[in-house]
């Protein structure tokens, strides 16, 4: 079985196929490829021209299924399919084409697009993380995020959250990281702070590459921002109980929504203690949709 992933190169993206290639990967009976071709190596007038001779000289093998997440990739994944006809086109977000020229669509449940048999609805975005059941007993992680297009950072709530983690997990070893979002001033003035003293600091640009991941799996508790929406799914996958520390929002829309929604089922709380947090259930999207689609 060979997956082709049409890339548009950003990283969100990507997480999400490989999600989705190594759930498949997991499951199959067979062994599963995968390979990654940018956009730019598919102009479109080398799709057309494959239409007619059925091959393009990119692909390794004979593709079982084409995946295409972000907007640019969409016609593409498309023609793609069209080059490649029996294999299954899969789109792991709204489409911006309509529906009926791709096999399946996986789409969050946030965008408000009914179920049915090519449309599979999840909670949040698919990413590639299982959960390795390491998880220590008293261990926290805040992941902080920082100001976005949705949020507006704020140095006093932020800090009065992370007060607050502190002395309601007195006896807890507390890692904190921030991102590239964070304000660089921020880690001074919450170094400045009595209960800094029970935190592990740990500046994004001091972390090796897939480093949070791995803490994630030894955080018996995980606290993150309001504003990185894919990192509360992240913890959750891993099978860590999660809370969120609100930011300010300067909007709302369908990507805070969805954090509105996973708090409103009780997924994830506001909680400052982590023997209030929800407890961790089996949270496994990408697994779930690489069941239906081998079982097709």
């Amino acid at each position: 079985m060979h997956i082709v992933y049409v890339s548009d190169g950003k990283a969100g993206h990507r997480s999400q196929a490989l999600g989705l290639f190594k759930a498949m990967q997991r499951q199959s009976q067979e062994a599963v490829t995968f390979q990654e071709i940018s956009i730019d190596d598919l102009p479109i007038v080398t799709l057309i021209s494959a239409l007619f001779s059925h091959q393009l000289h990119a692909v390794e093998h004979e593709p079982t299924y084409i995946f295409g997440v972000g907007s640019h990739t969409h016609f593409r994944v498309w023609l793609f399919g069209q080059v490649y006809r029996q294999a299954k086109t899969v789109i792991l977000m709204k489409p911006s084409l309509p529906f009926a020229l791709f096999d399946y669509a996986v789409i969050p449940e946030h965008d408000g697009v009914t179920a049915s048999k090519k449309v599979l609805v999840t909670q949040g975005a698919l990413n590639p993380i299982v959960n390795e059941q390491r998880h220590q007993q008293g261990r926290i992680l805040i992941a902080l995020g920082g100001s976005s297009k949705r949020h507006q950072w704020n140095d006093a709530k932020v800090l009065n959250s992370i007060q607050h983690i502190t002395a309601d997990n007195p006896e807890a070893e507390i890692i904190l990281t921030t991102s590239r979002r964070t304000p660089k001033a921020f880690l001074n003035v919450l170094e400045q702070q009595n209960f800094s003293a029970q935190l592990q600091i740990y500046p994004v640009e001091q972390t090796p590459q897939g480093w949070i991941f791995k803490e994630m799996q030894k955080a018996e508790a995980v606290w993150v921002t309001g504003d990185s929406v894919s990192m509360i799914y992240e913890a959750l996958t891993a099978g860590c109980k999660v809370g969120v520390i609100e930011v300010d929002r300067l909007k709302e829309d369908r990507i805070t929504g969805s954090v509105d929604l996973i708090l409103q089922k009780g997924l994830v709380s506001l909680s400052t203690s982590s023997s209030e947090l929800t407890e961790p259930s089996a949270f496994k999207e990408a697994d779930r949709v690489a069941t239906y689609l081998l079982t097709k």
